[in-house]
């Protein structure tokens, strides 16, 4: 486990963005050298595959795990601490990646002997965009898994408890840009323009009523404004352009078509209403991730071998997670790994992954493969 953790703290004192994982991947690739996987495919500039194949035919086994870091300034005295300056790996895909070449080394030793497994490192989880690429690569087409697995920390949950769902696991969400166009107009003759003032607060408005509309909806949806901006800051001038950001967010894909139906008819009738041009656009799109019956089956069947405790939650989490751009196709299972109740939460500035579950993630994979391998 030695080498493990010494790349764990290598991977978190030079983190990296989304889509600039080059240092990243490429001590990853060091790493798997000595493995000798059967093939490596790189699926966009900084993506990695590792496949090791059996000698007979049978199902492909994919787990994935993330390389990017978040934009956000560390503040703890690690001896690993970051040393790239707004950048942290603030959400544990560090530790991630680590439990990911912990398993290779155990494949390694133990190769399939049926079918193939594909260790994959997908960069860009932190904004969406990153599972959609590699899912629309060309190369990664040709893999066509049977299964894919994947786990999260969990900080507020015991240290190596293993969190499970069927279904949804984790929410669906998306980013909304809402822009208005109006007409400028001097401040004293607002007459002679189209100020979106008003056209906002209707949207606003009427946005919190649908949120409050609970029982057209299957399950939990939420909608949050996050950032208004009207005009500039000129007192004789009266603005003719706003922008409206906000996440959309459900429990479920059904939920969130919904959701995004009721909020642009809003918007756009309001526009109209107010002569305004009105333009939606959407970002960070985060499909619920949701879990297959089988995967479940077996991410549980893992951790009573593992003697580890298994708590079935309730409800989905209502972060995202861009698995779900796999389980949309594939069948999927991700679960959450207890991370310790007094660790601090994700995207904290003083987060740092717990290295005492990191062979907890490993031993936990290596058993949903020895179970595929053998059938």
């Amino acid at each position: 486990m030695r080498n493990i953790i010494v790349l764990r703290q290598e991977l978190h004192k030079y983190p990296e963005l989304s889509n600039k994982e080059f240092e990243t991947s490429g001590r990853i690739a060091g790493f798997f050298e000595n493995l000798c996987p059967d093939k490596i495919i790189r699926l966009g500039p900084t993506g990695l595959a590792f496949v090791f194949e059996g000698k007979e035919n049978g199902k492909t086994l994919m787990f994935r795990t993330e390389l990017d870091a978040l934009p956000i300034t560390e503040v703890n005295n690690l001896t690993y601490a970051s040393a790239n300056n707004g950048v942290a790996h603030s959400c544990g895909h560090d530790g991630h990646m680590v439990i990911i070449s912990g398993l290779a080394q155990k494949i390694a030793d133990h190769r399939p002997f049926k079918g193939k497994v594909v260790l994959l490192f997908q960069p860009a989880e932190e904004v969406e965009q990153g599972a959609y690429d590699v899912v629309n690569h060309p190369d990664f087409n040709k893999i066509q898994p049977d299964y894919i697995f994947a786990l999260h920390n969990i900080p507020g949950a015991e240290k190596h408890k293993i969190l499970i769902k069927e279904g949804s696991f984790a929410a669906a969400s998306k980013g909304l840009t809402v822009k208005l166009y109006g007409k400028t107009s001097h401040a004293a003759e607002p007459e002679n323009g189209i100020n979106p003032a008003n056209a906002i607060s209707k949207i606003i408005k009427q946005l919190h009523q649908l949120r409050n509309r609970k029982t057209q909806f299957e399950d939990v949806i939420l909608l949050t404004i996050i950032h208004i901006q009207l005009g500039e800051i000129a007192f004789g001038t009266s603005p003719g352009y706003a922008e409206i950001r906000l996440t959309l967010r459900s429990f479920y894909n059904n939920d969130m078509d919904l959701l995004s139906s009721h909020t642009e008819q809003i918007i756009k009738r309001i526009a109209r209403e107010e002569n305004l041009k009105s333009i939606l656009e959407y970002s960070e799109v985060f499909p619920a991730t949701v879990n297959d019956k089988e995967c479940v089956e077996l991410i549980q069947e893992s951790a009573r071998e593992n003697q580890l405790a298994i708590e079935t939650i309730s409800k989905p989490f209502k972060w995202s997670e861009d698995f779900g751009y796999y389980t949309e196709k594939y069948k999927g299972g991700f679960f959450g790994l207890g991370a310790g109740i007094n660790q601090p939460a994700l995207h904290n500035p003083n987060y740092n992954f717990p290295d005492e579950i990191i062979k907890t993630g490993i031993n936990m994979f290596f058993s949903i493969y020895h179970k595929i391998n053998c059938r």
